[in-house]
């Protein structure tokens, strides 16, 4: 009997270090990388080491053999690129979900306002009740809205802007006042190119102009100023998710301008008595 107890035994244990060695030859190998998405753009960086024979699927029907490759994606959608390697010799792979949205050709740190040319779309060109406004483009990607502003002024004039934003595109919600066409729940305002902007958000009955002081840093920035026979041009950002409701598909801004001793009202974007300008985010 205590033979056979013990053949029992080595027969067990036989089978645990077999399942033991089976279940080590089918661990999966680690394998990871880092995505880097500037608008349709995307930089491919592996973070694992001991890495060799990569190839890269990037989910659209290309593919590289690079270990650090830069692509370019397109247009917008969901892609799901794979990276196969090896790694310390055994072979891997690893996937990822990137969404390409609507890229800018704005870039608000090149010191130029060239880039502008190339938008066409979302413009106001100002009309008889524009005032010192001449022209103000709009364009947007995943994480900012851009704004071009063309005006006859100088920034030495400290002129006082007013931006009332209808961040959520809805009239049952924010101030129905300082623009028809919405409910403006942000109030952006100061004297931008001197001194800054301070931030408001209503926050009482829609027809009550009144708003709360904000605390929120890097909500926008501003680019190239460029001044020349008396027209003041100038680029900046809004930071979408830094301001309350901006995320959205559309949102609707309007600007105004006043002297820097409230003593008059210098214009409008769009002209004075229109709409807030829509800009329609859905791509």
């Amino acid at each position: 009997m205590k033979n056979i107890i013990y053949v029992l035994l080595l027969l067990m244990m036989s089978s645990v270090l077999g399942s033991c060695k089976k279940n080590e030859a089918e661990r999966l190998t680690d394998l990871s990388y880092d995505v880097e998405v500037n608008g349709n753009q995307v930089t491919f960086t592996p973070t694992t080491k001991g890495l060799s024979n990569y190839k890269w699927d990037f989910g659209d029907g290309q593919s590289s053999t690079e270990a650090n490759p830069v692509h370019v994606y397109p247009g917008k959608g969901k892609y799901v690129p794979t990276l196969y390697a090896s790694v310390d010799g055994k072979a891997a792979e690893a996937s990822t979900i990137l969404r390409i949205a609507k890229s800018s050709p704005v870039k608000i740190d090149d010191k130029t306002l060239a880039d502008w040319d190339n938008i066409t779309a979302n413009v106001i060109t100002s009309g008889p009740k524009g005032g010192v406004f001449r022209k103000v483009k709009y364009d947007y990607d995943g994480n900012n809205i851009y704004i071009y502003v063309e005006m006859a002024s100088a920034k030495s004039n400290g002129d006082i802007f007013d931006f009332y934003i209808d961040s959520d595109n809805s009239s049952t919600t924010g101030f129905l006042g300082g623009f028809p066409g919405g409910g403006y729940d942000v109030l952006m305002e100061g004297s931008l190119l001197t001194t800054g902007l301070d931030i408001f958000y209503h926050n009482g009955e829609q027809s009550s102009f009144s708003f709360d002081e904000q605390s929120i840093t890097d909500a926008y920035q501003i680019g190239t100023v460029v001044e020349s026979g008396g027209i003041l041009k100038f680029e900046m950002q809004l930071v979408r998710s830094k301001l309350k409701g901006l995320t959205g598909t559309a949102a609707r801004i309007g600007l105004m301008a006043t002297k820097n001793d409230w003593s008059v009202t210098l214009g409008s974007a769009p002209d004075s008595g229109q709409p807030g300008f829509l800009i329609d985010m859905n791509e």
